[in-house]
């Protein structure tokens, strides 16, 4: 017995199992190099990969239901204001709108420095992509992660063309996925230079300024085909932030900032000579001030009041009518000259407050120039009120 006893303890004891037939359960060895957590990860990555690009899809599929039609973006009814000239048609006095200021205007008007500025400062690789830059996607996506929060971030031109002239601004997963998909048919449909000029003309660029035409006009009084390399680098820069960015705001130093990067962009990328970039560095900028946005007041209000008469305010305000007065800007400059002297005269030698002139071609009957008062924006001598007009004076000896 007490041999039996021995033999049965020198025998190997055998593992516990739960399997039928008694064999031990292997185990899965664990990684011991990085070779091997790469092997042993990579299974799972493809798995996660394939659930999210199932899930990508099924979001795609269920945003793009009710999206606008590509079509729609050139469809759609694009508001422009009426612009009022003098008598040669070259000096705007005045633009009528609703709550936009837009001109239309085609690619070719738009020097190519302005073109790769915004290129350049916007969406660098715009003539590659179809659409949206995924790389970009992926880099705002693990921002807005990391932040808690919806920045926006990687819109590409189309992208920011789609958003503002199809969608709303509203800064959600849904609109973002929907502008994806719009962006990417819209690519399919449109080519690279058809999204520019739409892009051009569709973006705002503050203070009601919508489109390059009307933000050129407005910041520096002058057409975007005449955009200096300097000022092509301020209008580029106000897009992505375009309250922050204002040259009537407190951050203009950052706007020159940032029009300086934007011009050693375009010197890196060959698009003007260093010598160009070291003269639109040095270049002076000067901004059109807010009263001069409208020039002879008194007269363009009387003409804008006499087009809303004819055709209807709606008409005048989203129309893009293109009035021609008669005028004459070098004559109005001279009585503006000659009331600010005579009206401090006046109130020297008659204790006079006022003063007021029109200038008409006995011939045609035209008006030449007209001044309702020394200043239309003096709330103090109620300057906005037009005497040549309103005041129904009598014109005395001046027959």
């Amino acid at each position: 017995k007490d041999k039996k006893i021995r033999q049965y303890a020198s025998q190997p004891s055998k593992p516990y199992s739960s399997s039928p037939s008694g064999a031990p359960k292997k185990r899965r060895p664990r990684p011991t190099s990085i070779k091997e957590l790469i092997a042993f990860l990579l299974p799972y990555f493809f798995m996660a990969a394939g659930v999210g690009i199932l899930v990508l899809l099924i979001l795609v599929l269920w945003y793009s239901r009710d999206i606008p039609r590509p079509d729609k973006i050139i469809d759609r009814s694009i508001a422009q204001s009426t612009k009022i000239y003098d008598r040669t048609g070259e000096h705007l006095l005045f633009e009528a709108f609703d709550t936009q200021r837009r001109t239309i205007i085609p690619l070719e008007q738009i020097p190519e420095h302005v073109k790769w500025s915004t290129i350049l400062i916007e969406d660098k690789k715009f003539y590659e992509h179809g659409g949206f830059d995924m790389k970009g996607i992926i880099r705002a996506i693990v921002k807005d992660i990391l932040t808690l929060s919806k920045a926006e971030g990687a819109s590409t031109l189309t992208q920011q063309l789609v958003k503002n002239a199809l969608l709303t601004n509203e800064k959600a997963w849904s609109r973002k996925m929907q502008e994806l998909v719009i962006a990417y048919q819209i690519e399919r449909k449109f080519g690279k230079d058809q999204i520019l000029q739409m892009y051009f003309n569709e973006i705002p660029y503050g203070s009601n300024a919508y489109g390059i035409e009307s933000a050129s006009q407005f910041y520096f009084g002058s057409s975007a085909q005449d955009l200096t390399i300097a000022q092509g680098a301020i209008i580029a820069a106000l897009p992505r932030a375009t309250t922050y960015y204002s040259p009537y705001g407190s951050h203009v130093d950052a706007l020159m900032a940032r029009k300086d990067f934007i011009i050693s962009l375009l010197e890196e990328e060959g698009k003007i000579t260093p010598e160009q970039a070291q003269e639109a560095r040095e270049e002076k900028i000067e901004f059109t001030e807010k009263s001069n946005v409208i020039k002879a007041p008194h007269f363009v209000i009387w003409v804008r009041e006499q087009l809303a008469e004819k055709y209807g305010e709606r008409e005048v305000e989203q129309g893009g009518m293109r009035v021609i007065t008669t005028l004459d800007w070098d004559m109005q400059r001279k009585a503006e000259e000659a009331i600010e002297y005579f009206a401090e005269t006046n109130k020297e030698n008659y204790d006079a407050t006022n003063a007021s002139l029109v200038a008409i071609d006995p011939k045609t009957g035209q008006i030449l120039a007209m001044l309702g008062s020394k200043n239309y924006f003096d709330e103090e001598i109620d300057g906005n009120f037009n005497v040549a007009v309103q005041g129904k004076r009598q014109p005395g000896s001046s027959f």
